[in-house]
């Protein structure tokens, strides 16, 4: 081989070296709930780069093919890239409308299914039908790459249509056939005697990329004013590689069949690497960044903490309901008796006094929420205070005596008359039987949540914006002590209230993204 080729063949490597994994890292970031700068700086750095790695194999595919033959480099040839770009991006345009056009039926999933199947394996045989004839009709070999339409194609349906929702499903329940008959080729393209003759080359590749990858991490981190600890840990998050670097690994092996199994052989084995060290990296400096919410028995802290004045049958069965949602629940009772105490499973604090001083020794000022089940003298005391120092978010109170009512509403607590919630609860079911259910957290599954907008990213965004997942509906947003009437084009604004109701696992999500840490 020449030095000409080696240098293209080399250029092909570490264009395959730059491909990341965008679906192992929002994986490992969903894992952890991971938020926070470092934490957005790499899913989009790891997003730009998969669609870029795909840009730059295209141009350096055409451009190495006279390299690696040793025919006469032709002015053409970057012509040619370009004209080769230009098709994709308007093959992709192409495949938008006609996936679009498959949408547009009404009902027929599983005809959907099989259409967009087939709309794939055409885009990679018209491809191959064009770089087989090209030459004879235009005297050159036209490499349009099917990877990129495909991303094209995509991008248009998720972001420029209303058939963002059908289109993921469908591409998450075909991948998994997909992936099983890709990775099966892939892995019989592996030979052992290569691999077993190789292994240095593997090794010395994969160190030479993480030396590589080390160094560009800390200068842009240096030059983006970024402190030491991320200037350290900036390269961890691009390690793992995937399905893009093996796709085009196998892309060479099939053009060139004489060096170019030898070729994916390596490459797939330094992905291979890349993948087993790379997501434990990536956890690691998620944990050094500060940016994991997650426990290390693998759970969620919320720190979401109510006390609860007064000990009955009620209240102690609505604090086991609280806990199953991962509230903090805590008990304040005036006479803590042995049987009281004798509850490990909850905090219990007794009753010595409604001023601040008195309710800050349990800190109660950390509560987000107040519940009072007491007389309403006492009550009324615990909510004035609560309001005047603490400035507690929700103060929810039971009424017994009905001269109270309005000097609650003047604090801003919400008040449930045991007299008349009864009989408006029936008059709910009665006349919205699924809402109510929902509402009650009855429907198994669902649940109904308050959100409070803290993550600056939403800041200024319109509801149609938010791209929610199909089973989560937004009920209401509040502002202040006003409720808003609100429609697509409503604007959140930071320490908007936003209840939803939604699938447990869904809720989740979103509450992740909305409120942020």
């Amino acid at each position: 081989m020449s030095q000409s080729a080696r240098l293209a063949v080399s250029a092909l490597g570490g264009t395959i070296a730059i491909a990341r994994s965008p679906a192992s890292a929002i994986a490992i970031i969903n894992e952890l709930r991971a938020r926070g700068p470092f934490t957005q700086t790499s899913i989009g750095v790891t997003v730009v780069k998969d669609v870029a790695v795909i840009v730059i194999f295209a141009v350096i595919f055409t451009l190495s093919k006279s390299m690696i033959q040793e025919t006469e480099f032709r002015v053409i040839y970057p012509v040619q890239a370009v004209v080769e770009l230009i098709f994709a991006f308007g093959l992709g345009f192409l495949v938008w409308l006609m996936l679009r056009g498959i949408f547009t039926l009404k009902g027929m999933m599983g005809l959907k299914k099989g259409m967009v199947l087939l709309l794939g394996f055409l885009v990679y045989l018209f491809t191959h039908v064009v770089e087989d004839h090209s030459t004879r009709f235009v005297g050159l070999e036209l490499h349009i790459e099917p990877l990129l339409i495909c991303i094209v194609g995509s991008f248009l349906v998720t972001n420029y249509s209303v058939y963002r929702n059908d289109f993921i499903r469908i591409i998450k329940e075909l991948g998994p056939y997909v992936y099983i008959m890709f990775f099966t080729l892939t892995g019989a393209m592996i030979s052992l005697e290569v691999l077993a003759t190789m292994w240095f080359v593997t090794l010395i590749i994969f160190g030479v990329r993480l030396v590589s990858l080390f160094l560009a991490g800390y200068t842009g981190s240096s030059l983006a004013g970024d402190s030491s600890l991320f200037r350290r840990i900036a390269w961890m998050p691009y390690v793992t590689q995937a399905g893009v670097g093996v796709g085009l690994a196998t892309i060479i092996a099939t053009q060139y069949p004489g060096w170019g199994a030898e070729f994916a052989t390596v490459m797939i084995s330094v992905i291979v690497l890349n993948q087993i060290i790379g997501p434990p990296l990536f956890k690691w400096a998620l944990h050094l960044a500060g940016e994991v919410h997650v426990k290390p028995d693998g759970t969620f802290d919320l720190v979401r903490k109510v006390l609860i004045f007064g000990w009955e049958n009620q209240s102690v069965a609505l604090a086991n309901q609280l806990q199953k949602q991962n509230w903090q629940v805590e008990f304040v009772v005036t006479n803590p008796t042995d049987e009281i105490l004798g509850h490990e499973e909850f905090t219990i604090h007794e009753f010595k006094g409604s001023d601040h001083l008195s309710l800050r020794t349990f800190s109660a000022e950390t509560a987000d929420t107040i519940l009072c089940l007491l007389s309403d003298e006492e009550n009324y005391k615990i909510c004035e205070t609560a309001f005047e120092h603490f400035g507690t978010k929700h103060l929810i109170v039971r009424l017994t005596d009905r001269d109270y009512y309005k000097r609650y509403n003047k604090l801003g607590a919400m008040v449930m008359d045991p007299a008349t919630a009864m009989v408006a609860l029936m008059e709910h079911f009665v006349r919205s039987p699924i809402a109510t259910s929902l509402l009650l957290g009855m429907d198994e599954g669902q649940d109904t949540i308050d959100i409070e907008l803290r993550n600056s990213d939403y800041h200024g965004q319109t509801l149609r914006d938010l791209r929610l997942p199909s089973d989560v509906i937004i009920l209401s947003v509040t502002r202040g002590d006003h409720a808003i009437i609100s429609h697509g084009y409503t604007r959140l604004r930071l320490g908007d209230i936003v209840t939803l109701v939604g699938s447990v696992g869904s809720l989740d999500k979103v509450r992740l993204n909305i409120q942020g840490y």
